[in-house]
């Protein structure tokens, strides 16, 4: 029966079938030793992968929800290779984020963050590094402005401007992401670099498009499954990956090329965010420290400037597309606005005056769900 058989090929595969069976074998073993939560039997290889759905990620959250209401609202899955456990409900997650915030401060090390960002900055950072830039950027926000009246005003006259660009359409239909996008983004940039730009600011526009294409090509379903069997594919890049990193540089060198600029003006009186780091940065020259490093500056300045932009302008395009879909609601809300606001200038201090608005932001917000899963957390203890 053997005879047909060339043993050249035959060892080969004889040999990838035996590491195959082995390596299922230690999967299971492994997943079945692990002290975790309860949840459902992960299938061999690819776990309990077949229950996510990378292209209708709302079908994903409704299994999970199933999994919650069968398992608790602690549980586990299966991603590939990697157990992993999941926190569901309200009450659970502000426990383990708010009363249990140290153990579980720390960010999972998801390896194309860890490829972009190298360990700099605050969102995908570790230890010491991520406690650091955590403290220092609260701090600076929030004497730049953050909570306070003075980020209303920015926000007011960035408002202005976009209104302007909404008029000067006369009502005609208009693409209207980019300009949403700029709006918003100008907010952040007013704080990092105390500097605005115009909506139609080529260099400006072409940041915003990478920051778009950026965090699509990370959430789809080609780099997802990638990053789950990284181990199994490490030194193995595909086309989307090249992509994100080449736009990552093209960020950085922007970021480079305009903090270098405050560096020439810089004082020991900070107007924007990326001053009081430069100011820090010539105050810990000399110590054993890193923590103030230019790489760290631009890491964190990116991060702000994505998550600030990206998560306020995808609730707001939400927000317009609703009240399209939703033109009574919208009445109400310009009657309470006319009633309360009238023809002065909206303030925080207005929200209590206005329950229906407030509940429609809301509901804005639980109907769009722009990150549902939150960024994956790592426990610093059992």
């Amino acid at each position: 029966i053997m005879s047909g058989f060339d043993s050249s090929v035959l060892v080969p595969i004889l040999s990838l079938l035996l590491i195959f069976l082995f390596n299922i074998k230690i999967f299971m073993t492994k997943a079945s030793k692990q002290h975790f939560p309860p949840g459902p039997r992960p299938l061999p290889i690819i776990g309990n992968l077949h229950i996510l759905n990378l292209k209708r990620p709302y079908q994903t959250m409704l299994e999970t929800l199933k999994l919650s209401q069968k398992y608790g609202s602690i549980y586990s899955i299966q991603m590939g290779p990697k157990k992993v456990a999941v926190l569901s409900g309200y009450e659970t997650v502000k426990d383990a984020l708010v009363n249990y915030g140290e153990p579980f401060g720390e960010q999972s090390q998801v390896p194309i963050f860890e490829r972009l960002f190298e360990g700099k900055g605050i969102v995908f950072s570790h230890g010491e590094t991520w406690k650091t830039m955590r403290r220092f950027s609260l701090t600076t926000l929030r004497n730049f402005g953050m909570g306070k009246r003075l980020i209303e005003d920015r926000i007011l006259e960035e408002c202005q401007h976009l209104i302007r660009s909404f008029e000067s359409h006369r009502g005609k239909p208009f693409e209207v992401n980019t300009v949403m996008n700029a709006s918003v983004a100008n907010v952040i940039v007013s704080v990092l670099f105390r500097k605005r730009f115009d909506y139609q600011d080529t260099q400006f526009l072409r940041l915003l498009t990478l920051i778009g294409k950026n965090v699509k090509l990370i959430g789809g379903p080609r780099i997802v499954l990638h990053q789950i069997f990284h181990d199994v594919l490490v030194g193995f890049l595909l086309k989307s990956h090249k992509t994100v990193l080449r736009n990552r540089d093209e960020l950085f060198a922007f970021i480079r090329m305009t903090f270098l600029d405050h560096q020439h003006d810089i004082d020991n009186d900070p107007r924007s965010f990326t001053d009081a780091f430069l100011v820090r940065q010539q105050e810990e020259k000399g110590t054993s420290t890193a923590y103030f490093s230019d790489e760290n500056l631009v890491a964190l300045v990116s991060n702000l400037f994505v998550a600030g932009t990206e998560t306020t302008a995808s609730t707001l395009r939400w927000a317009l597309l609703l009240m399209l879909r939703y033109p009574e609601v919208q009445k109400n809300v310009c009657d309470e606005i006319t009633k309360v606001v009238g023809s002065a200038q909206p303030r925080i201090a207005h929200r209590t005056q206005m329950p229906y608005t407030d509940a429609v932001i809301h509901e804005v917000q639980r109907f769009a769900n722009i990150l549902p899963t939150s960024l994956p957390h790592a426990t610093t203890t059992d």
